[in-house]
This record gives structure tokens, C-alpha cells and sequence, in this order.
């Protein structure tokens, strides 16, 4: 009787196919909201390193984060949601922020996104 019982069900199959499906639609929902956080943290660490070595100034990188926004065009955030502030070791650039992605029906995906560029 073993013998005969080698291989998947079909109904195994199935399941196993509907998990994988599952899965590759959430990544594929994912995708471009991660690739909207790497355009924003590009922004930020571009702007980080154009004011690197001179007393930078939170006014000239607003501008400077303004120009490299226009180019990039990222969706998520506004160039105003990023906080700029100065302490003693510098000045340090900062978002946060979640990203809800619908899913399937009213069930979503929220990603939470949080990057500081300090700048010495």
C-alpha cells in the first residue's frame, strides 16, 4: 500500500500555489513603494553630501532637498514632512512616515519608513 502513495495531491498543489501567489502578489504590490522610499533617501543623502564641510544652513538645504525633489519626484512624502535640524554635532535631516498599500478587498499593507542623514 506505501508503494503507492509517492507524490503531491493536487489539492496539495493547489494550497502550495495559492501561498506562492499570495506572497509574489504582496512583492509585487511592495515593489514601488519601496523603490519611492530609495528615491527619497537618495534625495536626503544627496543633499547631505552637496552641503557636506561648510556651515550648512537649513535654509540653503530646504532649497537644495527642493531641486533634487523636483528631479526625483517622489510620491509619499512632501518635501516639507522632512525635518531639519541643528544640535551640536551638526545638522541632521529626518522623515518618517507609513505608506498603506491596498491589498486585496479592504485588507491592506502598511509599511513604516523612518531615515535620518546627518551631516557633519
Amino acid at each position: 500500500m506505501r508503494l503507492h502513495q509517492r507524490g503531491m495531491t493536487f489539492i496539495g498543489l493547489l494550497c502550495i500555489l495559492a501561498l506562492v501567489g499570495a506572497i509574489g502578489y504582496a512583492v509585487i504590490r511592495l515593489v514601488p513603494v519601496y523603490l519611492n522610499y530609495m528615491k527619497i533617501a537618495r534625495t536626503m543623502e544627496m543633499t547631505g553630501t552637496e552641503v557636506k564641510g561648510d556651515n550648512p544652513d537649513p535654509g540653503n538645504m530646504r532649497r537644495i532637498l527642493e531641486r533634487h525633489w523636483a528631479i526625483e519626484d517622489p510620491t509619499a512624502v512632501d518635501v516639507r514632512d522632512i525635518q531639519i535640524t541643528k544640535d551640536d554635532s551638526g545638522v541632521q535631516m529626518h522623515v518618517a512616515y507609513d505608506d498603506p498599500v491596498p491589498y486585496i478587498g479592504n485588507v491592506s499593507l502598511s509599511v513604516h519608513f523612518d531615515k535620518t542623514v546627518k551631516v557633519q
